[in-house]
């Protein structure tokens, strides 16, 4: 059969395509554009909103596109100081969470991966780390532990709970299990110590699952706003998403001021929300293509011959 495909493509001729594959085929496109469309029209939506006027919002006309075009409720998000403080916290948060938590997670799943002769503490270790994924203490105790630390109020408090995922540990972990161990015996040989293996070996081979395993960190922190409400004292500390969460989902005309009132003028609650939604959506889509690119990548493609 091999033969045979391969004669096809050396005359030019084409392989003959069953009525069964074309279906499949068919009905593949058509089932992954519904959930494309499942995913990307409520965006679309939200879109067309934050450019349509109050009227056409509130009255139900907008659909996937702007009715009544305008800027005012970008212009509303530009001039909201708390939407762009609740950022700032956010930026903060991802700032110092997702290094840390690509350190950790590098330096905890490379010593797992491996075998028990080369680690006798392996199977403890690995216990040790999957008791949290089954087990928690419930929200109270948890709630008593970071006040007892002094975290309630604290930026730490979003960090420090989600510092260490260990689904990312155990994906990183078995990225690490199937790379070549000539590479490390050849790098040792060389004289190569363990760090350097680490760092100067293992490391740039696990560049596709460290971006995969960040994505997951930046989207994680990003998109968190129970915590946010939980453990701040103030709305000024909240980050985005519990802004969000607070000051949109629970919109409520008789808690705002005069300051909001006049910046109101121009906007209503629904085109307002849409637009702080997209501005709060962007980052991640922008970010997401620089990564994607990293997921079918090859960690080991072409390193050992033969």
């Amino acid at each position: 059969m091999l033969k045979k495909n391969k004669k096809h493509m050396e005359t030019g001729t084409k392989v003959h395509v069953s009525w069964q594959r074309k279906l499949f085929n068919v009905f593949n496109i058509v089932f992954l554009t519904a959930i494309s469309a499942l995913c990307l029209l409520p965006l679309i939506h939200v879109l067309a909103l934050s450019f349509s006027s109050p009227f056409a919002a509130s009255s139900g006309q907008v659909g996937l596109f702007p009715v009544d075009f305008t800027l005012e409720a970008y212009k509303y998000v530009v001039r909201n100081a708390d939407f762009w403080r609740a950022f700032g916290v956010t930026l903060l948060r991802l700032a110092i969470a997702v290094p840390l938590t690509l350190i950790i997670i590098f330096i905890t799943a490379y010593p797992l991966s491996k075998n028990e002769q080369k680690f006798k503490g392996r199977k403890f270790y690995t216990v040790f780390f999957m008791i949290p994924m089954l087990f928690g203490g419930g929200l109270v105790p948890e709630y008593m532990t970071y006040m007892k630390y002094g975290l309630i109020g604290n930026i730490w408090a979003l960090i420090l709970p989600g510092l260490v995922p260990i689904s990312s540990v155990i994906l990183l972990m078995n990225f690490m299990r199937d790379l070549p161990a000539e590479l490390e015996e050849a790098a040792s040989i060389d004289g190569a110590g363990p760090v350097k293996r680490l760092f100067y070996v293992i490391l740039p081979l696990t560049v596709p699952a460290i971006a995969t395993v960040a994505l997951f960190a930046i989207v994680g922190h990003w998109n968190s706003w129970f915590d946010g409400i939980l453990y701040m004292n103030h709305p000024d500390q909240y980050p985005l998403q519990s802004y969000l969460q607070t000051s949109i989902l629970t919109y409520d005309s008789r808690t705002l001021t005069q300051k909001d009132v006049a910046l109101m003028q121009t906007v209503s609650d629904q085109t307002s929300r849409a637009a702080q939604i997209f501005v709060a959506t962007v980052p991640v889509l922008i970010v997401y293509p620089f990564f994607q690119k990293h997921f079918t990548k090859g960690l080991v493609m072409g390193s050992v011959k033969g």
